[in-house]
């Protein structure tokens, strides 16, 4: 059984308004990724994590898109790690495996998760990535370039991110236990000195960050409309 707990508790600082419930293709960004992991035949319920004022505007939407995955709608924690921490404490007694996506990213497709999930199967741990083409540079406080980065074997990690249920939450206990901050759940299972397999994702699968991401995402989309 896969629990898809998908984080949608941020407060979208860098966007000026909720980004999560702008328009693309359509329908609100949020509606875009909870379809992805309800066409996705692994999983078999869906956890959403999100603040408290939007609680009823998901369910609305739950509603006039038919999601039938859909389980719950928890509230969020004040930082990212928090809002998993909470789905975590709230999953089907009978998960085995856990899924967590960042709600901003509505371009994921089925056919991105399932490969992630025969990964995870395999290893116990896996997550979807795409290696680094950018020319990477560090620069010091004044903006100066100091050096350059090898790209060789960089990969900029993506979700789902997908874990045996006991994995992460023992990775998650450790995070609390010792008062660390993990920005994903790489990380945390990184920290139990655990493998985690890449998979290398071949599609568009970008966060929504900056009001630049919304056409971009809506014209991903109608593209692939126009494919299908």
């Amino acid at each position: 059984m896969l629990s898809a707990i998908i984080v949608a508790a941020g407060s979208s600082r860098r966007m000026g308004f909720n980004k999560l419930f702008a328009t693309i293709a359509g329908k609100p960004v949020i509606a875009h990724t909870i379809r992805a992991f309800e066409r996705a035949s692994s999983v078999t319920e869906i956890m959403m994590v999100a603040c408290k004022d939007r609680h009823d505007e998901i369910r609305k939407i739950a509603v006039d898109e038919r999601f039938g995955k859909l389980r719950s709608i928890i509230a969020g924690g004040e930082h990212r790690q928090d809002s998993v921490r909470a789905g975590l404490d709230h999953l089907n007694a009978e998960a085995k495996y856990v899924a967590v996506h960042d709600a901003a990213r509505p371009l994921i497709t089925a056919e991105q998760i399932e490969p992630v999930f025969v990964q995870c199967l395999a290893h116990g741990a896996a997550a979807l990535a795409e290696p680094i083409s950018d020319t990477l540079k560090r620069a010091d406080v004044d903006l100066i370039v100091t050096s350059s980065v090898d790209r060789h074997q960089l990969y900029a990690m993506q979700t789902p991110q997908i874990f045996e249920r006991a994995l992460i939450e023992e990775a998650y206990r450790a995070v609390y236990a010792e008062k660390v901050s993990v920005t994903d759940e790489v990380s945390a299972v990184e920290r139990l000195g655990r493998k985690v397999v890449v998979v290398l994702n071949q599609d568009f699968n970008f966060k929504i960050t900056y009001p630049r991401d919304l056409p971009l995402a809506e014209f991903v989309l109608k593209q692939r409309t126009h494919r299908a």
